[in-house]
């Protein structure tokens, strides 16, 4: 095992190496960058889709068939204040040597400074990650706490009327995206057409460090109880099945039979011999649940929510186009879920000894 977990750790570099040379490409093909989002705020103008346009021999015509400085909406402004915009972020450096100091410093953790936030970006990142995390850990705990128990009554009620029923509620979890559920969750419980009994924003009240400690947790809960509700309605439905699936194949196997023809329970059979062996997949399952769901959902569910987390903050900096931040955000993403999907593995042998990653090629 020790020997799979260095191979694996070995083939985080190369990986995360890849997924930020493919985003940075992107990156920097897509129009209008932090020196346009400049321009655009001197001259009080908003920036479109289309603000950088292609350039010939070094110049750019614009429909008015002016020749500007490579930005669109540059008219009237200084040569040499474009110049220092690009120098000031990164842009008078061509993309190769840019990338190579992004990375070179990105193995120390020095992500730079925000183009648009004037903080370290370790700092915010340090500001944010907590509650990102936070969200996540608290999807997956009630996940597993709902999944779990219904997936053995599942289970043992296979075929029944609340096995279909049960059937139906979950395939509409499935199908229907987390976002959609928080926006339903809105117009229901927080002032949108009917309720207004949880707050639409952030983590916690405004005066939360003025109330007492059993106050406080209240507080905590009582914001995160639509965010974590709509993240666990789209997410329980696969880790139900696995559930069911997993008791149904260990139900019907031979140590079951012997259990009942000794004269046991059928609870102790379910949940003195069953269950242990049924559980394995889905205990040693959890890290890889938590990485769906800081992958997926709770991106757009921390913008929903105005909830001050890493996706908040990537998302901001994707509009503002600071790239700092929107590269910071991805290394740092990435190398969580690649530790994590690490954890993952090495659980299941430790939880299962009969698995061997050793024999399979990484």
């Amino acid at each position: 095992m020790i020997a799979y977990a260095i191979r694996r750790i070995l083939l985080i570099v190369p990986t995360l190496f890849a997924i930020m040379v493919v985003n940075f490409v992107i990156v920097q093909a897509a129009p209008g960058g932090p020196v346009q989002q400049m321009i655009s705020r001197l001259k009080g103008t908003t920036v479109g889709a289309t603000e950088r346009v292609s350039t010939a021999g070094g110049e750019i015509k614009t429909p008015s068939g002016s020749e500007e400085s490579g930005y669109r909406g540059a008219r009237g402004l200084d040569p040499a204040l474009i110049k220092e915009l690009e120098k000031q972020y990164g842009f008078d450096k061509p993309p190769l040597e840019r990338f190579y100091l992004m990375m070179r410093n990105y193995l120390t953790f020095d992500f730079g400074t925000s183009f648009f936030r004037d903080r370290r970006v370790i700092d915010l990142i340090k500001d944010k990650l907590p509650v990102s995390i936070s969200i996540g850990l608290w999807t997956t705990l009630v996940t597993y706490l709902v999944s779990i128990p219904l997936g053995i009554r599942k289970a043992v009620r296979d075929g029944s009327r609340f096995d279909v029923w049960t059937s139906t509620v979950i395939i509409v979890g499935y199908a229907v995206p987390s976002f959609l559920f928080a926006v339903l969750l809105i117009v229901l419980f927080a002032g949108g057409s009917y309720l207004s009994i949880f707050p639409l924003r952030g983590l916690v009240s405004d005066n939360w460090s003025a109330l007492s400690w059993p106050m406080r947790i209240a507080d905590y809960f009582w914001h995160i109880a639509l965010p974590i509700t709509a993240l666990v309605i789209s997410g329980f439905a696969t880790l139900t099945m696995l559930t069911k699936n997993c008791f149904l194949e260990e139900i019907n196997k031979q140590y079951v039979l012997t259990a009942r023809s000794k004269g046991l329970t059928e609870r102790r059979v379910l949940y003195g011999h069953v269950f242990r062996n049924a559980m394995l997949l889905v205990v040693a399952g959890f890290p890889a649940a938590l990485i769906g769901i800081l992958f997926t959902g709770s991106l757009l569910i921390e913008v929903i929510f105005s909830l001050d987390g890493l996706g908040l903050l990537g998302f901001e900096a994707a509009i503002n186009r600071d790239y700092p931040i929107m590269f910071s955000t991805l290394y740092v993403f990435t190398l969580i879920g690649l530790l994590l999907k690490l954890v993952s593995d090495l659980t299941y042998m430790v939880i299962d000894p009969r698995i061997d990653f050793e024999t399979r090629r990484v």
